[in-house]
């Protein structure tokens, strides 16, 4: 089958398209053909491993010291597809499924198939996406709803979602939306329209505006790119705010712990968990219409190396879709 590996770590040069084995299932796992996945920067991340320093020796020791390991080669982190085979002991889905998925720290969805356990983090997708749309609600919705699970979200609070047109912050504007919250999302000048169509009450262009010095206070303060200025954004916060950091380097995981201690206002930060209900709980959601999902751009399986570096671009609007089976997106 077809796949995109990298053999060694650095620029989006590195990626190249390559014929590797066909996995075959075991008897608990399915095979799915990929139709869809997406890049995040998260594979950027992995690639160029420009990873933060408190977590750069553990993920160097798992991928690879000097180079990634043979069976770490293939990014991707979340697909959609069907069902092709199933192994002996498969009880949850018969072959032709659709099926949209999470691989987590496993990876390896950007190749023409993939094996996962039945009881892995996959789910019958909505019925009313194509794959390329199904392929991008995982990872985004894992991280959004874990986080306003954290600040108890409760209807009529205030939120401010900072960074807000990425893959993660588009799924938390309507999530926030659902759960009957303000919700204010705070991006660049092009992508503020994006914003209120998607459900945003209010937007703030941070190349023109210090959302800090505009008077209002927030209940939650969600910051999905691990860049809003600490104190200004603690100041924000109402008496009992909570602030969530998605992506926290060392300096804001210190100071939001003693935050959490000596106030009454909470920082959360922490890995979101990756749980089949989740996917199943989005699916209602979309199904309903009340989330939706937003594509920036598509790119065909051996164009990866240019999906990367728009990703790393920082121009990304919601997300980056790789088309692996032509056709399969509409």
């Amino acid at each position: 089958m077809k796949a995109i590996v990298f053999r060694k770590y650095g620029s989006p040069d590195v990626l190249e398209l390559a014929e590797v084995d066909k996995p075959t299932p075991k008897d608990n796992e399915v095979l799915i053909k990929i139709h869809a996945a997406t890049v995040t920067a998260g594979d950027c991340e992995i690639r160029a491993f420009k990873i933060k320093f408190l977590f750069w020796l553990p993920l160097r020791i798992f991928f690879g010291l000097t180079k990634p390991k043979k069976h770490k080669q293939i990014l991707g982190q979340e697909l959609a597809g069907e069902i092709d085979s199933v192994g002996k002991d498969v009880k949850l889905f018969t072959p032709g499924d659709q099926v949209f998925a999470v691989t987590g720290a496993g990876f390896a969805a950007h190749a023409e198939y993939r094996c996962m356990p039945e009881d892995g983090k996959l789910a019958i997708m909505p019925a009313n996406m194509t794959y390329d749309e199904a392929a991008t609600i995982p990872t985004g919705g894992f991280n959004s709803l874990h986080f306003l699970r954290k600040a108890k979200i409760q209807s009529g609070q205030k939120v401010l979602v900072y960074g807000a047109a990425g893959s993660i912050g588009t799924i938390a504007i309507q999530l926030a939306k659902h759960y009957g919250a303000e919700v204010t999302g705070l991006d660049s000048t092009a992508k503020l329209d994006m914003l209120r169509s998607i459900g945003a009450d209010h937007v703030i262009d941070y190349t023109k505006e210090d959302f800090s010095k505009n008077g209002t206070t927030y209940d939650v303060i969600l910051d999905v790119v691990g860049k809003s200025p600490f104190s200004r954004s603690k100041r924000s916060l109402g008496k009992n705010g909570v602030y969530l950091l998605a992506n926290p380097g060392l300096p804001h995981m210190l100071r939001g712990l003693w935050t959490s201690l000596t106030s009454g206002k909470k920082v959360f930060m922490g890995l979101a968990g990756e749980k089949v209900e989740d996917l199943v709980f989005f699916r209602e959601l979309i199904e309903a219409g009340t989330l939706r999902t937003v594509i920036d751009r598509r790119y065909p399986l051996d164009q990866m190396a240019e999906a990367h570096r728009y990703v790393e671009s920082g121009q990304k609007t919601g997300n980056v879709v790789i088309t692996v089976t032509p056709g399969s997106g509409t």
